[in-house]
């Protein structure tokens, strides 16, 4: 967007916004779904060992290890979870903002906001960007949410059986 026909500040301009975010170090892990799905089995492997230790100390699991070791390892799904879902609200913000048609921005606070009208040529162009870039990362966001939250349900399926 050129500064001279924007009233948009460049920090809170969409493209700009989703530079920003690809530039983050946090944020940019999703853009690859094989980075991406190391990075949250290394993060489900470290939480697992965390709830491994502390589950050991309780008195419930002295009777039943493979509860212990089940427990512990359905439990931990839920940080990659989150991370998951944290990552999504970011991308879908800045797709969203991508999309619209208007811009809200604020000058200099949070009680002057205003709007602007995209020009049709800006809007072609974000939205494009939207659709190539953002659309995949949400899509995998997606499919590696449901997987951990199917894995997570079965689980709590398995672990409701008196037999185990």
């Amino acid at each position: 967007m050129k500064q001279s026909n924007c009233p948009v500040p460049k920090d809170q301009q969409p493209t700009n916004e989703f530079i920003e975010l690809s530039k983050s170090k946090i944020f940019s892990m999703a853009k690859s779904k094989r980075s991406f799905l190391l990075i949250l089995l290394k993060f489900w492997l470290g939480t697992f060992i965390i709830f491994i230790a502390i589950s050991s100390g309780s008195v419930y699991f002295e009777t039943s290890t493979l509860k212990y070791i089940l427990l512990s390892f359905f439990s931990s799904l839920s940080l990659p979870f989150l991370i998951s879902i944290r990552l999504y609200l970011g991308w879908n913000h800045i797709f969203k903002r991508l999309t619209s048609e208007k811009v809200e921005y604020e000058e200099s606070g949070w009680y002057d906001g205003q709007i602007w009208i995209k020009p049709v040529n800006l809007k072609e162009k974000e939205s494009l960007i939207a659709l190539l870039e953002v659309k995949p990362i949400l899509n995998n966001l997606i499919q590696f949410s449901s997987l951990i939250l199917i894995v997570a349900l079965f689980g709590i399926l398995l672990f409701q059986n008196r037999y185990i």
